[in-house]
């Protein structure tokens, strides 16, 4: 029965810490460490426990299966390695609540201030904003139909208001609203944001093109389906178009766009290891003899025309913050990213380069990840349970280590 008892206390700590990360990767997707740094606090009382009821290296067995456990379900579940900086931070945080645990009932202020180290290394672990390209910043013109310099059926200035993807775009660019390339700040712009605009004349489809011949950079969102969400009637003007209207400038291109080939939300998986959430996305058919190739199974297409370049992407529904983003108020912080959206993006735009995420590819890597470290966790607790057992059955083994090998022990 005490063997019993010492396994479910050595069990406790893994199923704790693993579980009290799993919320923040199921409402994201993401594998982050960073997720298991609050939760490995819990190792705390965990060690608490048993170093009252069964001595400290018993805790530090619970806190050593926890670290491992976390370590083994990450791997399996994003099927890459974490950065090292990344596990030394998770390394830290539960070492640290390991000794406060043990230290409390001896030392109490020892193991209170131990706590508090733990506590600001928690704090300290958090991800950094999206780094800002210095000033001057290069200059980014956006021309669409999407609402994402105001609020939808709002007028006035109380419809101003940036869209999530905005607020990143304006750290690696000096970002300005465009309403027709004909304008005059198309002529100082370093590269052009083209999402879903509205149909073109022929003076601005050519006025686009020699941009884009002289040296532009542009990234072109066009959607033959498109799903974002509008709160305007069917028919209203400042409604974004549902079909893309760029066809001219396409075919003067050497490409065609393609209808749908699904209307429902999709997770896609680029060929770097980065996802993007479409919807109602198609693809691209290249002409003969145009100077452009298609990737991501027609999903984007890259075209050198002239001395500028093009990317073109057949969705646009993919920069909508609903599709990438978690909670609307930290668009910021790439922890409450859903997507790689906004990093794509950037560095489409030639905005440097902007890390990706570690990704859970699919509910089996999750069940797969779940089953193993769950094994793991089991196997190291019933070690633990016969390998401490046996270490304890001495009586002079048992005096020593009843005290942390910080505290003296008077010989008997």
């Amino acid at each position: 029965m005490k063997a019993l008892r010492t396994f479910l206390m050595l069990g406790l700590g893994p199923v704790l810490v693993v579980l009290g990360g799993l919320p923040a990767l199921l409402k994201t997707g993401q594998v982050d460490l960073q997720s298991w740094t609050w939760p490995a606090l819990m190792l705390m009382p965990v060690a608490l426990l048993l170093s009252l009821k069964r001595g400290w290296p018993y805790a530090l067995w619970a806190g050593a299966g926890s670290l491992g456990t976390v370590l083994i379900f990450d791997v399996l579940a994003a099927s890459s390695y974490p950065a090292i900086g990344d596990v030394g931070g998770l390394t830290l945080v539960a070492v640290l609540a390991v000794v406060a645990g043990i230290c409390l009932p001896r030392r109490k202020w020892t193991g209170l201030t131990l706590c508090a180290a733990a506590l600001l290394s928690c704090w300290l672990a958090r991800e950094a904003p999206l780094p800002e390209t210095p000033s001057p910043r290069p200059k980014l013109a956006v021309i669409g139909a999407l609402p994402l310099f105001w609020k939808e059926g709002e007028a006035g200035f109380g419809a101003r208001s940036d869209a999530p993807l905005i607020t990143l775009l304006r750290r690696r660019f000096d970002v300005q609203p465009v309403d027709s390339p004909l304008g005059p700040a198309m002529r100082d712009a370093n590269a052009l944001l083209l999402a879903q605009p509205r149909v073109f004349s022929p003076a601005e489809l050519v006025v686009l093109d020699n941009w884009v011949r002289n040296g532009g950079h542009v990234l072109l969102l066009a959607d033959p389906l498109l799903r974002w969400p509008s709160s305007l009637p069917l028919g209203d003007r400042r409604r974004p178009p549902a079909v893309s209207m760029i066809g001219p400038l396409l075919n003067h291109w050497g490409l065609a766009l393609l209808p749908p080939v699904a209307v429902a939300e999709e997770r896609r998986i680029l060929e770097d290891g980065r996802v993007l959430t479409t919807m109602g996305s198609s693809g691209f058919a290249l002409r003969p003899g145009t100077s452009c190739h298609v990737e991501e199974e027609g999903l984007a297409a890259r075209c050198a025309i002239g001395r500028g370049n093009a990317v073109l992407v057949a969705d646009a529904d993919l920069i909508d913050d609903r599709l990438w983003l978690a909670d609307a108020a930290a668009p910021l912080d790439a922890r409450h990213w859903s997507a790689d959206s906004p990093g794509f993006v950037i560095e489409a735009l030639d905005g440097g380069m902007v890390e990706g995420r570690r990704w859970l590819r699919s509910a089996a890597d999750l069940v797969m990840a779940l089953r193993w470290s769950i094994l793991v966790g089991i196997g190291w607790a019933i070690l633990g349970s016969v390998f401490l057992g046996w270490f304890y059955r001495d009586n002079r083994v048992r005096d020593i280590s009843s005290h942390p090998p910080w505290e003296a022990v008077e010989p008997g």
